[in-house]
């Protein structure tokens, strides 16, 4: 081992250290709401569902949060244990398969994409797995276009739910009450906006966890900022050359999401 990667290991031991002296401390608390936050006995079990064509940053951002959380399992779950490669082709190795995946979760999550997704929404044995798991799961969730997915399993009729915003006004047809809001939470079903609200969504879901003051101490530790430099994030925001360029690039993804919303629905009845 060199001295850099000496030095990267030793900082990374001590961040650790850092998160973990934090989750004790924190063991009994009450945020700012005054709701009370135990830490648990056991660690809590999050299963990350990934799959091919998969946008990795709806994984990683998430993912970043609930590591640092203290106390937690956290599984990356596939159909099998073969890599995954996201549409941008960075390889993540699965943790466990759909089948050595037990209920209860403490969290199902999963995230979005493009065609890889719109494959999902069709695919009986993912459905049939999140609908398994989301039963009994403790919170429901997902990022970007995953919201699709868990629409076409059935698991956010009747819930107010949103997604990426070239394809969230498809949610009603999957059963769900559509929001426009970066993160939506109902009652245990909490669903993010596109790629970057997977970092909101995270301390969300950390403040569910182990309260709000810990969520701010996550921002901070992160250094959780943003700042973009050309303001354009949301159709409201974006310019009208840059809305009309950005409608050629979605619009044949809109129209496969609704095609297999649409085929999503046929099972429900069949």
């Amino acid at each position: 081992m060199n001295r850099r990667e000496f030095s990267q290991r030793l900082c990374g031991i001590a961040l650790s250290a850092v998160f973990a002296k934090m989750a004790v401390a924190q063991q009994q608390t009450h945020d700012t709401r005054g709701k009370q936050h135990s830490r648990p006995e056991k660690p809590e079990e999050i299963g990350m569902l990934i799959y091919p064509g998969m946008t990795a940053l709806d994984l990683i951002g998430p993912q970043q949060v609930f590591g640092y959380l203290g106390n937690v399992r956290v599984e990356l779950v596939a159909k099998t244990k073969d890599p995954v490669r996201s549409d941008t082709g960075i390889t993540i190795q699965p943790s466990k398969t759909f089948t050595d995946c037990a209920d209860p979760l403490d969290i199902l999550f999963i995230g979005g994409g493009s065609d890889g997704t719109v494959a999902l929404m069709t695919d009986s044995e993912t459905l049939d797995f999140l609908s398994r798991l989301g039963k009994t799961a403790k919170l429901v969730t997902s990022v970007c276009t995953g919201s699709m997915v868990l629409g076409a399993a059935g698991l956010l009729r009747g819930y107010r739910a949103t997604s990426h915003w070239s394809v969230r006004d498809i949610l009603p047809q999957l059963g769900a009450e559509l929001v426009v809001n970066r993160v939506v939470q109902d009652r245990n079903r909490i669903t993010a906006g596109g790629i970057t609200a997977g970092i909101d969504f995270g301390l969300r879901v950390a403040a569910e966890l182990r309260g709000e003051d810990y969520a701010r101490f996550l921002t901070l530790a992160l250094e959780y900022d943003p700042q973009p430099p050309y303001g354009s994030g949301t159709p409201e925001k974006a310019t009208p050359a840059v809305k009309k360029i950005s409608h050629s690039a979605f619009d044949p993804l809109h129209t496969a999401f609704r095609d297999a919303a649409l085929e999503a629905r046929k099972k429900w009845v069949s």
